[in-house]
């Protein structure tokens, strides 16, 4: 047995036990066999969680190779575990960048048919540089909402060389995951990084998409005081409407004790911001990609810089000191255990259906992006209340009639 391989073991152990939801996938793929001969590649976050998806999968019929999304999101012992399974995984936290491009073309030397992506670096590689399988992979899935984004914009130039599920415009994802998955998990890796107190202080939240609404709403929960930027006219208004404060972030700079990305955009915090903050405030991202906060700004303004607790890094300014935590990178996977099982039980079945559905219809998608089907997207919501031993009421038949005929009146 790989050294650590023992502990990521019980973590995949523990993980598998409450994640009920894609168990009930799990069964029907060991019956149906729908992946028999088919190979998968995967560039996720590569932890207890998802290696309950690749276990899925297998259970299903495929071959898998995984790696990781991000440099600093592996969990070294759960990658060891999926190694001794006899797994090709070829993650590794803390690699390099030239370390995991390499990783991310030996998932693509496996020559995958069907591509599970979170972010798109994956299914960037294979459009930028290896077009030499991309024409031959059947399909892909994207995880999250930054990777979604930049499909789209490939999309809209007509250069996607294959059909995309957005599995994060799922209602059982992006509901769930991106508001109270992200949520949580935000704030557990700010606590396991600063171990402060989070009620009165002033918290900002860059964003109130699904992932920003549960940040804002998990710090107010906490007792901070929160306050919103945006660029959406109307989601800034959604989060007047909610009770939080609304402003440039020009001007939330001034007041903010934590601040928080939740954007998928570059340079949202950047020097000009850096400037009017308050001594001793904290920088955290939650997006996927390490770009939100401007770095490169604070390493300039800065005359040195320490790690003053793990994954706690102190800039001193001159006249001032800024902690960045994580090094800019997404929070809750660095410094974390990333989304709570549960919600990951949703996230993860979608994915297993995605990839089942493209293996099952990719001769009749074209090269966009597409929704995850709703009749899957329900079938995980039913999934995950039976698996919560909830039941719900359903439509009589005089009720199903009155929706469907115009000819009710008052």
């Amino acid at each position: 047995m790989f050294m650590n391989a023992e502990s990521g073991y019980r973590k995949i152990e523990w993980a598998k036990r409450n994640m009920k939801t894609l168990a009930k996938i799990r069964e029907e793929f060991r019956r149906e066999k729908p992946l028999e001969g088919y190979k998968i590649g995967m560039a996720l976050h590569v932890e207890a969680k998802t290696a309950v998806l690749v276990l899925t999968l297998i259970e299903g019929g495929a071959e898998v190779a995984i790696t990781g999304c991000n440099p600093l999101s592996t969990q070294d012992d759960v990658a060891e575990a999926l190694r001794d399974m006899g797994i090709k995984c070829f993650a590794r936290r803390g690699m390099s960048r030239e370390e995991y491009y390499e990783a991310l073309n030996k998932v693509i030397d496996f020559k995958p048919d069907v591509v599970v992506d979170d972010g798109a670096d994956l299914i960037f590689l294979l459009h930028k540089e290896r077009l030499d399988w991309a024409d031959n992979v059947l399909g892909a899935s994207e995880e999250t909402t930054t990777g979604v984004i930049r499909l789209r914009a490939m999309e809209r130039e007509g250069v996607l060389r294959f059909p995309v599920i957005a599995v994060n415009d799922a209602y059982t994802k992006f509901l769930f995951d991106n508001r109270y998955g992200t949520g949580q998990s935000t704030w557990d890796g700010i606590l396991r990084a600063t171990n402060v107190l989070i009620a009165g202080k002033t918290v900002v939240v860059a964003g109130y998409g699904w992932c920003g609404r549960g940040i804002a709403m998990r710090a107010k929960g906490l007792g901070a005081n929160v306050i919103v930027t945006e660029v959406d006219e109307i989601r800034a208004l959604e989060a007047v409407m909610d009770g939080f404060r609304v402003m440039p972030m020009k001007e939330a700079c001034k007041y903010g004790d934590i601040f928080i990305t939740a954007t998928g955009n570059i340079n949202v915090i950047r020097g000009e911001h850096f400037k009017l903050m308050k001594d001793g405030a904290i920088l955290a991202n939650a997006g996927h990609f390490n770009v939100e906060i401007c770095i490169q700004d604070l390493e300039e303004m800065s005359k040195s810089k320490r790690e003053i607790r793990p994954y706690l890094t102190e800039y001193d300014l001159g006249d001032k000191k800024l902690y960045l935590i994580a090094e800019g990178r997404l929070v809750n996977l660095v410094v974390g255990d990333g989304h709570p099982i549960e919600v990951m039980d949703m996230s993860f079945s979608d994915q297993a259906l995605a990839v089942r559905y493209i293996v099952e219809n990719h001769e009749k998608l074209e090269k966009k992006v597409y929704r995850l089907p709703e009749e899957l997207d329900r079938k995980v919501a039913r999934l995950k209340l039976e698996s919560m031993g909830i039941e719900i009421d359903k439509l009589t038949e005089e009720q199903i009639r009155y929706l469907s005929d115009w000819r009710y009146g008052t």
